[in-house]
């Protein structure tokens, strides 16, 4: 490893595509040893997710459509930071009643995640709820598009490691969340940070 890092310094950037959730950009940016190279990235709004632990031990999943993969998928309660001013164990409350129908009497910060750094700039921050409750029924939120077909269900967490580790769970966010999750529960949950602590970088 050189004692000293490169600067990859970007020279010129062009948007090819801009949206409310990622925008695309290309970049010429200086290369170790001279020269310049392009990158294709995405810049995108950055998520938050939830693993929500009953008292039972039991980790709730849910069960969702993804297009750009054309099948359901199990995932963890998550959703965009989206909402201006909104701090992000706030919005993880939100995604989790919004989903999952559910309050939580505790949120700490397990993982931040870069979901894929070899072209986007997305950051998933999963936290750990627990003390459940249940949103009051008239109090529920209305779920459209893919999330009318949303399955949620409680699983045994060491289960849902299983089926990580078997292949049947492979959405990034809800593999770490849970492996994290397991980690945390075995290590007395002394390695939990504070939920408001800062954002990596």
């Amino acid at each position: 490893m050189s004692a000293v890092e490169h600067h990859y310094e970007v020279t010129d950037r062009t948007e090819r595509y801009a949206g409310p959730i990622f925008t695309v950009l290309s970049d010429q940016v200086t290369m170790p040893g001279g020269g310049t190279a392009t990158r294709d990235h995405v810049r995108h709004v950055g998520a938050v997710a939830v693993v929500a632990l009953d008292d039972a031990g039991q980790v709730v999943l849910l069960r969702q459509y993804r297009h750009p993969v054309g099948r359901h998928l199990w995932e963890l309660p998550a959703g965009l930071m989206d909402v201006d001013g909104e701090e992000l164990p706030t919005a993880a409350a939100r995604e989790l009643a919004e989903e999952a129908d559910l309050t939580a009497g505790r949120i700490d910060l397990l993982v931040d995640l870069h979901t894929s750094p070899g072209f986007s700039n997305e950051l998933v921050r999963i936290f750990l709820a627990r003390d459940l409750g249940e949103v009051p029924q008239g109090q529920r939120h209305e779920r459209t598009d893919e999330e009318a077909d949303l399955q949620v269900v409680r699983l045994d967490l060491d289960e849902a490691v299983g089926m990580v580790l078997a292949g049947e769970i492979t959405n990034g966010p809800c593999v770490a969340g849970l492996l994290a999750a397991a980690r945390a529960r075995d290590a007395g949950w002394s390695v939990l940070r504070r939920a408001d602590a800062p954002l990596p970088g």
